[in-house]
């Protein structure tokens, strides 16, 4: 195994002094929050990042895999979204490009041999991260942008999350853990590797609904007048 960028997994007594303060980092954090300084959605998207990659859910997730899924889930379901908001489209996305793009991105990190290069190398790390990130928010972006339909954005919002919901489900029936990366540390937290895999695909299938529940009720709300008067 080679270098992680958020270090060596934790065993549970040295969790909470595992921070990352990676200076590269907490300077393009601050860049972001400047840039966000009068959007409060902004920063709260750059909220949801600080507890992605410096809190120590970011240790964690070297040692467990469940913990990198709630990374992934809050990277593409809540900070993705939130940026999509504060960046919003100029005018009207492609629906289906997006989808495709941000669903076939999460599925190529989630094949055993990406992963575990994207723990094993810091570059390709950050490769994972940025692209779920950025095809996530583009994602988001088309689902948010005016005018469209609500009924097509609505359903580009549970397939989006059917898809996720499918990979969970994959990874909690497997019969044998996948992951090198995970293939000791999570016995010091309790787990076998295989119940953590069968955690993280529970993480993926159940509790990410709730982001997803969450945006189709704000599009609804958002179309509100629409729907009153009849509007697609």
């Amino acid at each position: 195994m080679g270098t992680i960028y958020c270090g060596p997994p934790p065993i549970p007594v040295q969790l909470w002094t595992s921070w990352n303060l990676d200076p590269w980092l907490l300077g393009a954090l601050a860049i972001l929050t400047i840039a966000f300084r009068r959007n409060k959605i902004g920063l709260a998207a750059v909220a949801v990042l600080i507890l992605a990659f410096l809190s120590p859910l970011c240790a964690l997730s070297s040692a467990l895999f469940s913990a990198r899924a709630a990374h992934h889930v809050i990277l593409v379901a809540i900070a993705a979204p939130l940026l999509a908001q504060a960046l919003p489209a100029r005018r009207a996305r492609a629906l289906t490009p997006a989808f495709l793009t941000s669903t076939v991105i999460l599925w190529i990190w989630h094949v055993p041999a990406a992963y575990d290069l994207a723990l094993s190398n810091v570059a390709i790390y950050w490769l994972m991260q940025l692209t779920l990130l950025a095809s996530a928010t583009g994602f988001w972006r088309a689902i948010f942008a005016k005018p469209g339909s609500l009924i097509d954005r609505i359903a580009f919002i549970v397939a989006s999350f059917a898809q996720m919901g499918m990979l969970g489900a994959i990874l909690t029936f497997a019969p044998q853990a996948v992951y090198a990366a995970h293939a000791v540390a999570p016995y010091a937290w309790g787990l076998t590797p295989l119940e953590d895999q069968q955690l993280a695909g529970l993480i993926m299938w159940v509790p990410a609904a709730i982001p997803y529940a969450g945006a189709a009720a704000f599009m609804a709300r958002r179309n509100w007048p629409r729907i009153a008067s009849g509007a697609p």
